[in-house]
């Protein structure tokens, strides 16, 4: 988000980006108001202009056609995304079948994917294991989403390891720390609440996880929001405790939005669940980081 809003900052309007910067409605009508133009393809952006490459990654396809058109590119991938191009990068050479799990036509999975589509087969979840064909059971790998449910995913590899015992682990977590930190404290409020409002955007992965991980531990019902005004006041009848989380893209604001609405309906006792402090932070691209003062 910072790097679109930099980069307009120094190079005014208009800016392009590929596919959404990430996946939160708000965000992407804040930055479209700025005068970011958010389009489905590189051949939609005019040569020699300006392209910020989204949070989820491109494949090296995206970045040859780019190049042919002139265009100038700023490369927005999530670090940790990029840390999974590079493993998928590191064991196609080593002539691995790589089984990618992820979501069929999420664009991560596809960015993943084309760093060796010879070598990569995507699998979405635990049913879709039995289909996996490799060429040697002793060099096959799993590498995974960022954004997808722990639990499901660990799923997924004991169905794998089941078919492959000698299946090989990626070499260090793939799933982000954001979705999993998430995750974790949804599991430790869900039992205490009756309702779970998931802040969030319908084609966020990791939000429409959080509600899947609500339910799934103790919550009677969760909804996906996108803002405190989406929020049925039906939901709350009968309900005591409400638990209220966001996806990892989502603005504190819109949380805060959600909160003081249940304030007003007599939710105003609010109990801050931790399980986890983040401290980890990114650098901009390159292109936008400050010029160092020459000494």
């Amino acid at each position: 988000m910072e790097t679109v809003e930099r980069t307009l900052d120094k190079h005014g309007a208009p800016v392009y980006v590929r596919k959404e910067i990430v996946h939160n409605r708000h965000v992407v009508d804040t930055l479209t108001e700025r005068g970011a133009i958010f389009v489905d393809e590189t051949d939609e952006v005019p040569e020699g202009a300006i392209v910020v490459f989204s949070a989820h990654g491109v494949s090296p396809e995206v970045h040859k056609t780019a190049a042919e058109r002139s265009l100038k590119t700023i490369d927005a991938t999530c670090p940790l995304v990029t840390k999974v191009h590079q493993e998928a990068k590191r064991f196609a050479r080593d002539d691995y079948d790589i089984v990618l799990i992820g979501h069929e036509g999420h664009e991560e999975v596809e960015g993943t994917a084309g760093e060796a589509p010879e070598h990569i087969q995507v699998v979405d979840g635990p049913d879709a294991v039995d289909d996996v064909q490799v060429r040697d059971e002793s060099r096959v790998i799993w590498l995974s989403q960022t954004t997808l449910s722990v639990d499901e995913t660990m799923e997924t590899v004991s169905r794998l390891r089941e078919r492959f015992p000698d299946l090989n682990d990626p070499p260090s977590d793939d799933i982000c720390y954001a979705t999993q930190n998430r995750q974790v404290a949804v599991k430790a409020m869900a039992p205490q609440c009756e309702l779970v409002i998931v802040v969030g955007s319908q084609n966020s992965s990791n939000s429409q996880r959080l509600v899947e991980v609500a339910l799934q531990n103790g919550a009677e019902a969760s909804y996906l929001v996108d803002y405190a005004r989406d929020i049925d006041l039906a939901w709350l009848d009968g309900v005591s405790t409400v638990g209220v989380t966001s996806g990892a893209s989502v603005p504190e604001v819109l949380v805060r939005g959600v909160v003081d609405l249940l304030a007003e309906h007599g939710y105003g006792d609010v109990q801050t669940v931790t399980t986890a402090e983040e401290t980890l932070t990114f650098a901009l691209p390159r292109e936008l980081r400050p010029a160092r003062n020459p000494r």
